[in-house]
């Protein structure tokens, strides 16, 4: 059955979740947090996307973001990739940084708003960064400081998130503490960064088990529903994604893109057609008819290509980075 692809649409909340490949530090200084953060101020001001919570830890991060205007695929590509260049220039060294893209969970912003500014701040001490809330307030590298007004970062939304609490600053601020501290001595927390029934039935356990969930949405019932009829893709939505798609392949095979319209035996490029041809037909849902003119196939070549795509994404885990953790393609 064909999977459904990553949800990305301008005006969505995202919990978006990055870690290191094979779990590895991806922060081995401050400088790379200042780098870091430095560049994601600057994609936050240009691409006119909200920040609401964020959370700096060794080998992963989490942000929670709402982009208006830009598509998240762009702004995290750029975030990224660039950071990763200067990394391992830094550092000296060749490869990938991150495991695969990024984790991204389109979330029920009426519901889950809060809840999620506190479990990604909390993050730190739940990890065993920080020791406790105290310590918490003065670390530089967690939203949480910034909202208190400890660190000036320009990143979050900070009078808007406030303001849920009060109308008035200090009492704002007293709320919010209280909230925090509360989320800390309720127990663990309830697992809020994936999608699907369980995360999202863990905030309200009162929904039933019927209702329509899906595993790249935090939310049910109706938020569901509007979310899937607004990202279907159109035909005009098509074109680019299986030209983002096409890019890709070629960059991950390291073939230019134009030579894949071209009869060739070359492993490398068979194999990258195959790739493209499965996660077109099987998730872009594009007729082998348009793939062959993209890829200079038969439809026959196509059907025979898409089968190797799938074995190969099966089998090979370098693959995986254009797939979600749940299968999905990242497009």
């Amino acid at each position: 059955m064909p999977r459904n692809a990553r949800i990305d649409i301008p005006g969505l909340l995202q919990h978006v979740i990055v870690r290191g490949i094979e779990k590895r530090p991806i922060f081995l200084d401050d400088q790379d947090r200042e780098d870091f953060l430095s560049r994601l101020s600057r994609l936050l001001q240009e691409t006119t996307t909200d920040c609401y919570a964020w959370a700096l830890l060794d080998n992963h991060f989490h942000l929670l973001l709402r982009p208006n205007k830009r598509k998240l695929v762009e702004i995290m590509r750029r975030l990224l990739t660039g950071y990763a260049v200067v990394f391992n220039l830094r550092h000296n060294r060749a490869g990938h940084l991150f495991q695969n893209r990024y984790k991204s969970i389109v979330c029920d912003e009426d519901v889950y708003l809060l809840e999620l500014i506190r479990y990604i701040h909390l993050n730190p001490v739940r990890a065993g960064r920080v020791k406790n809330l105290a310590a918490l307030e003065i670390f530089p590298w967690c939203g949480h400081a910034e909202l208190t007004g400890k660190t000036s970062r320009n990143l979050l939304k900070t009078d808007e998130v406030l303001a849920f609490f009060s109308r008035r600053r200090k009492a704002a601020l007293q709320k919010y503490h209280a909230f925090m501290a509360d989320g800390l001595q309720s127990g663990p927390a309830a697992k809020l960064s994936t999608g699907g029934k369980g995360s999202s039935r863990a905030l309200n356990p009162a929904l039933p088990e019927d209702t329509l969930f899906d595993d790249r949405i935090l939310g049910s019932g109706c938020f569901v529903e509007e979310v899937l009829d607004a990202s279907q893709l159109s035909p005009e939505q098509k074109q680019p994604a299986f030209s983002e798609l096409i890019q890709q392949v070629a960059g991950h095979f390291q073939i230019d893109p134009s030579v894949l319209k071209q009869p060739s035996k070359k492993r490398n490029i068979v194999k990258a057609k195959a790739v493209i041809c499965h996660l077109a037909v099987r998730q872009l849902q594009i007729k082998g008819v348009e793939v062959a003119k993209r890829l200079g196939y038969t439809s026959a070549a196509v059907t025979h290509a898409t089968r190797r795509g799938e074995i190969l994404l099966a089998e090979e885990d370098t693959l995986g980075e254009f797939l979600n953790n749940d299968g999905k393609l990242k497009i």
